[in-house]
């Protein structure tokens, strides 16, 4: 179980997103979840700078579609950054395994392929609550985290192509 509060962190330690991009892919299952998740992230994207217009949100079906809708994004877009945020919560039966390990071996290809910084901000909890905690919740907003690390992945890309100093 989580600790620490998602959207804790050091303002000071996020680089600028005034000159970046970003896709975020929101699953519509669960989407009192997941619309919280795209909002902190949204939010905190422009808080750190990024233009609302350099943000392009598009839905998908459910987490399991968020790898597709990604990769739509990479292929067809000018992003720096694609952020996949959803959640997939235990039931009775092993769905909940095979939904996550294909989005995160999803999201981990789509990382490789596109050299592209596709963040997981899919959350995979045991029941709705602890969803509830972490999208806006006492545990803070994994949509906020995913934002911030988006940023960072990015600026991270373009001080190693020579784009921006660190």
């Amino acid at each position: 179980m989580a600790t620490k509060n998602l959207s804790d962190y050091d303002l000071s330690s996020v680089p600028s997103a005034k000159a970046m991009k970003f896709g975020i892919v929101v699953s519509e299952w669960n989407y009192q979840i997941t619309g919280a998740l795209a909002q902190g992230a949204f939010d905190t994207l422009v808080k750190h700078g990024a233009l609302e217009e350099n943000i392009i949100v598009k839905h998908v079906p459910g987490s399991f579609e968020l790898t597709l809708g990604g990769q739509f994004l990479a292929e067809y877009t000018d992003v720096d950054a694609i952020l996949l945020l959803g959640c997939v919560i235990q039931g009775e039966t092993r769905h909940f395994d095979f939904i996550c390990q294909g989005v995160t071996q999803g999201a981990t290809q789509l990382n490789l392929d596109y050299s592209l910084p596709v963040i997981f901000g899919v959350l995979t909890t045991d029941n709705e609550q602890q969803a509830i905690d972490r999208a806006g919740g006492k545990l803070g907003n994994k949509g906020d985290e995913a934002a911030v690390t988006a940023i960072k992945m990015v600026a991270l890309q373009k001080s190693l192509e020579g784009e921006i100093e660190e």
